[in-house]
């Protein structure tokens, strides 16, 4: 037991170097910030649009097995149009804010890859 204690406490780094990510600057801590909502942002927009998928892939089967039954044929007519519209609202969402960006700033992408001034006053998107 002994020498393994001993043979331990020699190892100092029994895992090896870890690096930072490529492109990360570890010396400004609001560009991790601005990664993390930005991930985020593209991780809810995505699952936004798998579940448009597949609402409208369920309301297609729901109309195919309709059999001519039209409150069925309905309610599939209606489950896709509101999935439709909310992928549209989506994509409505990031054309009104680079219209509004190029308004205010003269930048479609102001608003939505902001400049944020850390430490130091040093300008990071």
């Amino acid at each position: 037991m002994k020498d393994f204690n001993h043979l331990l406490s020699q190892v100092t780094d029994p895992f090896g170097p870890i690096s930072p990510p490529i492109n990360a600057n570890v010396d400004d801590p609001s560009r991790g910030l601005m990664a993390f909502v930005s991930n985020i942002i593209k991780l809810i927009i995505t699952f936004g649009g798998l579940y448009t998928f597949f609402n409208i892939l369920m309301a297609g089967i729901g109309f195919m097995s309709a059999g001519g039954d039209s409150k069925k044929i309905e309610q599939a007519w209606a489950k896709i149009w509101q999935s439709v519209l909310g992928l549209v609202i989506m994509v409505g969402s990031f054309i009104l804010i680079a219209i509004l960006g190029y308004l205010v700033c003269g930048d479609v992408l102001c608003f939505l890859e902001p400049t944020v001034y850390g430490p130091g006053g040093n300008p990071t998107k």
